[in-house]
């Protein structure tokens, strides 16, 4: 074994060592690196502790002088850590993160030097961000786009700069991220939400969005990633003929982890443990080289904000393993692809789920309203939930066989279809005094039992009910949770909102009490939106058609599903919930359309690149191999070496009808790229390129594939499947 070889080894298992011994401290790291309550309580006045968690959970407005106080403390904090600059850490709609760091240090007028921070600096920052995209809301040479400080979500140190998460908005107001919609989205689910829940508790004062997310991803060694141009430029495969084996056996999901893997997820979790990032599962998935990690339930914002984080702090932490991450949702062709499943539900001041039934009929009541008015929201609005985790990567991923098809539907399970069909039977207006009791004891009242047992999945769902939560199974594993979660709270915000007008006019018109208007509205809800629920495969030709019976959307590719976010009820939708403007969907739009665009440019210029550089190359010389071995048979043999070169003579014509046809194609590809280039709008050059460009990959790689199996391996120029996928 080479010595560097053996060093990088010596150390990783020194690594996991020292991680091992610590694992029993966890709890103790819990949060040290974060300038949560008792560090707050420990370098804050009282009267700025107390204006902070005013801001946190009433969302009171901190002023100028409060500012200066917790700046004060907060920086008194950060350099006790070791921190020497900070930063505000935002969401620009890149789809990662951004800082930009500035040092404590100072020089006063007089010419000493000092450790300065004050409110200003905390609250708000100006930073030259002009080149980040903004759909049109700005014109590249006004670099004027701020970052303002969320309370909401904690301040931590991350190496040595104090981070300071915030929103990043245009210098007019417009959000240039996607933490200020999502910060917009939760404040309208809290108010609706509050207002229904006090239906059945006038205690609830405030309703929080909780989150969980399950993160898939690959491990792959650094040096067998760098050896692929097409993984280092585009993040997954664009040929590649596939093994022998893969996960038919599927002997890695669920297996042992292997120890060197091991090791980097001790790092990655006690480094998240520091940054109060409550990571708690860990596995193998399905895929060679394919894992899973999974945090507790959080409330939304900082679940998604951790979710960033975690995401920046593993590519660090791998490169520190000599490990990269792949985050792309189908790195490998003809092996499962990577989701980030978001687990959704509601959770009150008062310490209770919403979508989790209790121990009486009118919790479980409660539990129906919730749920059903859920159920109404996703059948309303499908096509901007699908519009929400749509992007060029996840295109390969979703209805692949392996991840919820592009149809939005929703699986309940029979015990509960069951339930809503008899909700769905109740007589209208009001009830006689043995229809309530019928209904709250007999139906109602038996849903806790149900649920015990009806916590089944069915995987080819995309969003799917699993006992207390919704767990929409469609998004991307590289998708900012954001997005999903500003649009699945915009939607179920609406629908509250309008469910409590319904019921609020049937106690007030028709004069019926609160559960008989409260069932009476439900009733219609369970039988308008009974053609989202769908218990089949979802994978099988059969949905396909009855969902376009049923008049669901099927929006296949990115551009397709963009389409909705400017629709007129998505305009009136947004701006009813105070969540985004006509301006900003507009801009997020363009955004995402040109995001889509450059995706699939990188992919065909990487390709052409490997084509003409790489794969045409490699082909010639094995022809030129397989020619001096059947001029030397023709020197042996004479007249006879015909027939003893027959195979060779095979190889080589079989060889060179792959070169013409790669070739051909290639060309046709750049040609159709050319064109899709001069197209005048965004919209228009998406489609272009996902109807005319993106076809030409799978028939370029099919090309390549039967070149690789050809060509001797010494020459083939790429790392191969075995090698990237079993490789040690």
């Amino acid at each position: 074994m080479p010595k560097m070889r053996f060093n990088a080894l010596t150390e990783s298992r020194k690594r996991e060592h020292i991680t091992i011994d610590e694992a029993g401290k966890r709890s103790e790291l819990f949060g040290k690196n974060v300038f949560n309550e008792d560090k707050m309580l420990q370098f804050l006045t009282k009267e700025a502790f107390d204006n902070v968690k005013s801001a946190i959970f009433q969302g009171n407005k901190i002023d100028r002088k409060i500012a200066d106080q917790v700046a004060e403390g907060m920086k008194a904090w950060a350099l006790s850590m070791g921190a020497t600059h900070y930063t505000h850490w935002f969401q620009p709609l890149t789809g990662a993160t951004a800082e930009k760091h500035d040092a404590f240090f100072d020089i006063l007028p007089d010419g000493r030097a000092m450790e300065k921070f004050g409110g200003a600096q905390l609250v708000q920052q100006e930073p030259d961000a002009s080149s980040f995209p903004s759909g049109g809301i700005r014109n590249t040479f006004e670099a004027r786009g701020y970052t303002a400080w969320d309370p909401t979500s904690p301040a931590f140190i991350y190496k040595t700069t104090l981070c300071i998460p915030t929103i990043f908005v245009a210098y007019t107001g417009e959000a240039l991220d996607n933490k200020a919609p999502l910060l917009r989205a939760l404040h309208a689910i809290d108010q609706a939400a509050t207002d229904v829940a006090q239906y059945f508790d006038k205690n609830v004062r405030k309703v929080y969005a909780t989150l969980g997310w399950e993160q898939e991803y690959f491990l792959m060694d650094k040096a067998l990633v760098q050896s692929r141009l097409d993984l280092v430029m585009a993040g997954r495969t664009l040929v590649g003929n596939l093994a022998a084996k893969g996960q038919q056996l599927d002997d890695h999901y669920f297996g042992v982890i292997p120890p060197r893997v091991l090791s980097f997820m001790s790092d990655l979790e006690k480094q998240c443990t520091k940054l109060g990032i409550p990571v708690k599962t860990r596995h193998n998935e399905v895929a060679p080289n394919q894992f899973e990690l999974a945090p507790v339930f959080e409330e939304a914002n900082l679940s998604v904000d951790h979710n960033l984080l975690l995401m920046d702090v593993m590519e660090e932490i791998a490169d520190r393993h000599d490990f990269r991450v792949l985050f792309h949702e189908k790195p490998f062709e003809g092996i499962n692809g990577s989701g980030k499943h978001n687990n959704w539900s509601l959770a009150t001041d008062t310490g209770v789920n919403l979508l989790s039934p209790g121990t009486t009929p009118m919790k479980n009541l409660q539990f129906l309203t919730f749920f059903v008015n859920t159920i109404k929201a996703v059948d309303s609005y499908e096509e901007l939930l699908r519009a929400s985790i749509a992007s060029a990567s996840n295109d390969h991923r979703l209805g692949a066989n392996e991840a919820p098809p592009s149809i939005l539907s929703i699986f309940i399970g029979k015990q509960l279809s069951d339930v809503l069909d008899e909700l769905e039977g109740v007589s209208k207006g009001k009830l006689s005094p043995e229809e309530k009791t019928e209904l709250k004891l007999n139906v109602v009242g038996k849903i806790p039992e149900i649920l015990l047992d009806n916590t089944d999945r069915n995987r080819t769902s995309p969003f799917a009910f699993t006992g207390n939560k919704f767990e929409m199974r469609g998004v991307g594993s590289k998708t900012n949770c954001a997005k999903p979660m500003t649009i699945l709270n915009t939607i179920v915000a609406k629908q509250l909102t309008e469910f409590k007008k319904e019921v609020d006019a049937l106690i007030d018109k028709k004069n019926l009490k609160k559960d008989e208007a409260v069932f009476n509205v439900l009733r219609e809800y369970i039988k308008t939106s009974k053609r989202i629920r769908f218990e089949g495969d979802g994978y099988g030709i059969e949905w396909q058609e009855e969902a376009r019976r049923r008049k669901l959307s099927n929006n296949k590719n990115t551009p397709q599903a963009l389409q909705v976010i400017t629709s007129k009820e998505s305009i009136s939708l947004f701006k009813d919930m105070g969540v985004m403007s006509e301006v900003e969907l507009k801009a997020h739009q363009e955004v995402e359309l040109g995001a889509y665009i450059f995706h699939i440019q990188i992919e065909g210029r990487v390709l052409g690149e490997m084509v003409y550089n790489h794969i045409i190359p490699a082909a010639i010389r094995y022809q030129n191999v397989l020619l001096e071995n059947v001029s030397g048979l023709k020197e042996v043999y004479g007249a006879a070496h015909k027939k003893v070169a027959e195979t060779q003579l095979n190889i080589l014509e079989q060889i060179g009808e792959h070169i013409m046809e790669i070739k051909k194609l290639t060309d046709e590809m750049t040609d159709a790229r050319k064109r899709a280039n001069g197209l005048s709008t965004a919209h228009k050059k998406a489609q272009a390129y996902c109807d005319n460009v993106k076809p030409y990959f799978d028939v370029i790689r099919a090309q390549s594939d039967k070149l690789e199996k050809l060509i001797a391996d010494d020459l083939w120029p790429f790392t191969k499947y075995r090698e990237l996928l079993f490789g040690k």
